[in-house]
């Protein structure tokens, strides 16, 4: 009987754990907080630990860094709900041994479990020695979807295996095997990448293998080619679905041995590499319909990380939008408005971020101040979306009574009443336009110099800055 404890603040999966973890034959202690847990190990030495990233007290990360101190041995499984990719490869630099996503699948949780415990010298798996740092590129957002491919990215960064990283056109393949290589062992290495559509076959060979001097016309001196030039690196081939047959043979020859013969040439060359490959394509159906080879694809496909449409993960648009922003504005900071980012909601994204980057890099072009707002967009996203959805006005009507019987007692005439109002929503719409009376007339319809003469009322009249008296 093994001894486990669950670090777990959620009291009803904790439960459920424990259950489980005593049906396998174990014996589990359940505690909520990581002060608990340290006071736990302290007094016992547990056979494993299932450890919640989101505790009350301390970070799971921060935990499982202590842990590891003392129990370098100690198989820890991390745990967590929605999560981001930083702590999935975090948790596996820190050297957590596995990795799961919740909502746990309680199979999937028990396979974790009795690999962990059965293995003979239970070793956390490799930490990854990538140099990470804040100008390191990552993929943002935190939303249910992209769980499973945190945590797979997290594997990848911790094995030297090839991975197979799918999504549709525009999602961030190629950014997310740059992360990948930069959290790896081999970060200090050449990132090389070859998109193996944008050439004919001959050229892709050439490109791919490289080759000798006079191995065909034109080529009047001996070049290396990205397979070597990926030497003690990684390797990406984009869009692998587009391979020739023919070439998948000698690829299967690299990915396999790590040996290739140049283009004309007759020696084997030996080459240290680590290769991912991208594709949007269903290779599953490749293979049926004998367009790309199965004994390829199996060695291609070690890992998988699968990355959802952006229509699957549209909660994370927010912080997408403000990090896009950021990179497209430069010195200015943009924000998106709440309507903005209504239009944005609706619209289903079939270029995923490629789409949604142009569409805020138009928006930025055509804004002149810092918000962007509705009329900002792209036509074909604001046709999409109808009037902005009714609000409930119960709390305004019952302030405006309130206010009405006030100044009704003080003998308001209707002109002041108008006058009083319309200086309060004017005074509310200005900041929401940057103080630019030009955007806000064209906003709302109304004529510049009446704007400006209604505006005169406000406590501050000074004019704006975009825009001489």
């Amino acid at each position: 009987m093994s001894r486990v404890l669950i670090v777990e603040d959620e009291a009803g999966l904790a439960s459920a754990l424990a259950t489980l973890v005593r049906r396998m034959g174990h014996e589990p202690t359940t505690v909520a907080s990581a002060t608990l847990a340290f006071s736990w190990l302290e007094r016992t030495d547990p056979d494993l630990v299932v450890l919640d990233i989101g505790l009350p007290d301390l970070s799971g990360i921060e935990v499982l860094a202590r842990i590891r101190k003392r129990r370098a041995d100690l198989p820890i499984l991390i745990v967590t709900a929605h999560g981001n990719l930083q702590n999935a490869v975090e948790a596996r630099k820190r050297g957590a041994s596995g990795y799961l996503v919740k909502p746990l699948d309680l199979e999937e949780f028990e396979t974790m479990v009795r690999s962990l415990l059965d293995a003979p010298e239970r070793p956390s798996l490799p930490a990854a020695t990538g140099r990470a740092d804040q100008h390191s590129p990552l993929l943002i957002g935190s939303s249910l979807a992209m769980q499973p491919a945190f945590a797979a990215i997290a594997h990848a960064c911790s094995s030297d295996v090839p991975v197979l990283i799918t999504g549709p056109t525009g999602i961030g393949k190629s950014l997310t095997a740059r992360i990948i290589h930069l959290h790896s062992a081999r970060h200090a290495g050449p990132f090389v990448t070859l998109s193996c559509a944008s050439l004919p076959e001959a050229l892709l060979e050439a490109e791919l293998f490289g080759h000798e001097r006079g191995a065909f016309t034109g080529a009047q001196e001996t070049r290396t080619g990205h397979i070597e030039r990926a030497a003690g690196g990684t390797l990406l081939l984009d869009e692998i679905g587009e391979v020739p047959p023919a070439l998948q043979v000698k690829l299967l020859r690299v990915v396999e041995e790590k040996t290739f013969v140049r283009v004309g040439g007759r020696e084997d060359l030996q080459v240290d590499l680590r290769i991912l490959a991208a594709t949007n394509q269903d290779l599953g159906q490749a293979v049926a319909e004998k367009r790309f080879r199965e004994d390829l694809l199996y060695r291609l496909r070690v890992l998988e990380v699968e990355l959802p449409p952006l229509a699957d993960r549209t909660s994370d648009l927010p912080a997408l939008c403000s990090f896009l922003l950021a990179e497209i504005g430069g010195a200015r900071q943009l924000a998106l408005s709440e309507r903005a980012l209504q239009v944005l909601r609706a619209h289903d994204w079939p270029g995923n971020v490629r789409e949604l980057r142009n569409a805020l890099e138009h928006a930025a072009a055509v804004c002149n101040g810092s918000v962007i707002l509705e009329s900002h967009l792209p036509d074909n996203l604001r046709r999409l979306v109808g009037p902005t959805e009714s609000i409930d006005l119960s709390g305004i009507d019952a302030a405006l009574h309130e206010w009405l019987d006030s100044r009704l007692r003080e003998g308001c005439s209707y002109a002041e009443l108008h006058s009083e109002l319309e200086t309060r929503l004017l005074a509310a719409l200005l900041p929401r336009f940057e103080g630019k009376q030009t955007l806000l007339a064209r906003e709302l319809g109304i004529n510049r110099a009446t704007l400006r003469k209604k505006i005169r009322g406000l406590v501050d009249p000074s004019p704006s800055k975009d825009e001489p008296e």
